[in-house]
């Protein structure tokens, strides 16, 4: 069992304090305190739509799946003239790197690796494995030389068992105050399991939980075990070894955390502030040190959680946590940034969280709906969600609307699961509880995404998919072997990769798509990563590595180890010397995006139509422009239909893609479209009338 017996070395605690993150966050709040500049700019309310001018593009790295040049580091590649050249001229005006800091663990003075792809943070300094801090600055360089700007993450739930952990676990100084962790009385001991040879904690199973609560120790079960899995992690504790003190006493603690065991959760509301100070300090430093202007906030919507009578504990929608996001994305305006948040939660939830929270918010309302779409050939659904974006008072262009990224394809579809699981929807011609919704949608979409239809995309524990788009594609063509892909199915392929895009871009807010999107990724073997999917995470099957610049063609895997993916569409800068090419397409569907604004418009009519696989979007563009009108086939038949739009000024209707005229808006406010299967029509009504909706 992990025992530290003898009393710490001082020469040790003053080590771990010059490394700890604690440290550096009040090194940093320095430089701030008593100046003019703290009181600048706005900062009470969010502010999307000032979020989005500065990017409304983004391109969403991850740096494990960078191939890199020879000797290079990811951090350099990310920097390189001719990925930036490449990505300007596709209309790229954000990178998100994804987290680059120093994550991991810490045993005596040797760092050991991260269990997180990174966030699992344990300093504020760049992660020697992906490169170094005149790097990073050089990154920042080369995207403001190209009008874009560089996007960083904050992990304001939890860290690593870094230095600050192991100095809490000493019980020095505020550390403890840091994290969700409650000292255990030696003469209950006997009832936490022995920490395994190697091990440094050993989870608890759910009747030990049940105990410490009933003794009043910790708050007990949460609400769900994210990362659940069978004796590797049957709840969200875990207990330590013994641990000697820096005042020489012997001490066991049972933490939280609500992701691996390797990432305590840090407690929002304890009395020294210390969970605060670490984490505003990271966001300063990533605007202040490394040159970012928007910021991601990871998991913020677990920052609270209290103990309940009855049941399990009061772990998500908990109020804390919309106080705690108001704190930081108050002062990261404070500091001439913007945040977003990736918060997979009920609607309610995104939008209250972004009442002064974050201003931007990842659209996990839409984005499992438009593969819906796709995999049914069906925008029921998906027009069911975009209305239910308006429903909650949430404004589109809040939203990111992103193809693929690091994560799963979530399935959880978690607004019809919790609080609106009684609640009744009209759909199919049926009134149903969401409860009954959630499952007859996922059913359709795992029955299609995986299994037999297609064995290359494998489940992700009990709420996802582990895909790439193109795979989500393939499932939806009816493409079982991977193998089989020749020139016409690439090229149909493309087509319905364009069709996503067109759904994701012609609408208002941010749009963000990834390498793997880029490059036309196919999911790697599970052979392949089979080493990495011990834990039963199969999202290393659609991170294959890639290589945009072509900076090492002849690279089998990333600077990582990740194998390189295939790749259907080569890349970008290749493609971007090749007309009709997925990047070419993609070029100037985001030049059309920027000279009417799309990204600036208002959402103003989601119509009901006929044809199931036919989904409509209207926007006022801004400036007087007019009226744009998105549609989209998401179907394999053709479609033609007549829509009535009441309010809407008569005039020439121009398809802005292609710059042709299509038709007219009729006096009474008739239009007719004629859309080929998976075809995708950007559309503006010419008139001289702004619409009276």
């Amino acid at each position: 069992m992990h025992v530290v017996m003898s009393t710490p070395d001082s020469s040790y605690i003053e080590w771990l304090e010059s490394q700890s993150m604690l440290q550096a966050a009040r090194e940093r709040a320095r430089h701030y305190a008593g100046q003019a500049r703290l009181w600048q700019r706005p900062y009470a309310q969010a502010r999307p739509r000032d979020a989005s001018a500065i990017a409304s593009v983004w391109f969403t790295a991850y740096p494990a799946a960078i191939i890199t040049a020879e000797g290079g580091s990811v951090l350099q590649a990310l920097g390189d003239d001719r990925l930036w050249s490449a990505l300007s001229e596709l209309g790229v005006q954000g990178i998100h790197n994804g987290p680059m800091k120093r994550s991991g663990g810490l045993r005596g003075r040797e760092f050991t690796p991260t269990i997180d792809g990174n966030f699992d943070r344990i300093s504020f300094d760049i992660d020697p494995n992906l490169g170094t801090e005149a790097q990073m600055l050089q990154l920042s360089r080369m995207a403001a030389a190209h009008n874009a700007i560089v996007i960083d993450d904050i992990v304001p739930a939890h860290t690593g068992k870094g230095p600050d952990f192991r100095l809490a676990e000493m019980a020095y100084g505020d550390y403890p105050g840091l994290y969700h962790m409650v000292e255990i009385n030696e003469e209950d001991w006997p009832l936490l399991p022995e920490v395994p040879a190697g091990r440094d904690s050993v989870n608890l199973p759910p009747a030990l939980v049940d105990q410490l609560k009933d003794k009043h120790y910790i708050v007990g079960q949460l609400q769900r075990v994210i990362f659940f899995e069978p004796g590797i992690k049957d709840t969200d504790w875990s207990a330590t070894g013994v641990i000697t003190g820096v005042d020489g006493k012997r001490r066991r603690w049972v933490y939280l955390h609500y992701f691996k065991e390797g990432q305590p959760s840090l407690n929002w509301l304890d009395p020294t502030f210390a969970a605060q100070q670490l984490i505003i300090g990271d966001a300063l430093h990533a605007i202040d040190v490394s040159g970012a202007r928007v910021l991601r906030l990871d998991a913020n919507g677990f920052l609270g959680v209290e103990r309940r009578a009855e049941g399990t504990a009061w772990s998500e929608s908990h109020p804390l946590s919309v106080t705690g996001n108001q704190l930081i994305a108050s002062t990261i305006r404070k500091a001439g940034g913007f945040s977003f948040q990736e918060l997979n939660l009920t609607i309610d939830d995104i939008a209250a969280m972004s009442h002064g929270g974050a201003d931007l918010s990842y659209d996990f309302i839409t984005r499992p709906a438009y593969h819906h779409a796709l995999l049914t050939g069906d925008t029921e659904f998906l027009r069911l969600m975009l209305r239910e974006v308006h429903a909650f008072g949430l404004d589109p262009a809040s939203l990111i609307h992103a193809m693929q990224n690091h994560d799963e394809l979530t399935l959880e579809l978690v607004h019809f699961w919790t609080l609106h699981a009684y609640d009744h929807y009209h759909y199919h011609g049926q009134t149903l509880p969401g409860g009954i919704l959630r499952e007859h949608i996922r059913e359709e979409m795992y029955e299609r995404l995986t299994g037999e239809h297609a064995p290359y995309n494998l489940k992700f524990v009990t709420n996802g998919v582990s895909c790439t788009t193109v795979s989500v594609i393939t499932a939806a063509l009816g493409i079982r072997d991977l193998n089989a892909i020749g020139a016409a199915e690439i090229e149909q392929i493309q087509r319905l990769h364009i069709l996503l895009v067109m759904f994701n871009a012609m609408q208002p807010g941010v749009f963000a798509l990834s390498g793997w999107d880029l490059v036309g990724a196919l999911p790697l073997e599970a052979a392949q990563v089979e080493h990495l999917m011990g834990d039963g995470d199969t999202r290393w099957l659609h991170r294959g590595a890639y290589d945009l610049a072509d900076l090492a063609p002849e690279a089998d895997a990333s600077a990582e180890g990740l194998p390189k993916a295939r790749s259907l569409y080569g890349s970008l800068v290749e493609q971007l010397q090749r007309p009709g090419s997925f990047a070419c397409q993609l070029k100037h569907i985001l030049s059309v995006r920027r000279a009417y604004d799309i990204a600036a418009s208002k959402q103003i009519l989601i119509p009901d139509v006929q044809a199931p696989g036919l989904l409509v979007m209207v926007h006022e563009l801004p400036a007087g422009k007019g009226v744009q009108i998105t549609a989209l086939n998401f179907s394999a038949e053709p479609i033609s239909e007549m829509i009535l739009f009441p309010g809407i000024a008569p005039g020439p209707v121009v398809d802005i893609i292609h710059e042709r005229v299509e038709g007219d808006l009729t006096e009474n406010g008739e239009m007719t479209f004629n859309l080929d299967p998976y075809e995708g029509l950007a559309l503006r009504v010419v008139s001289a009338a702004s619409p009276v909706l």
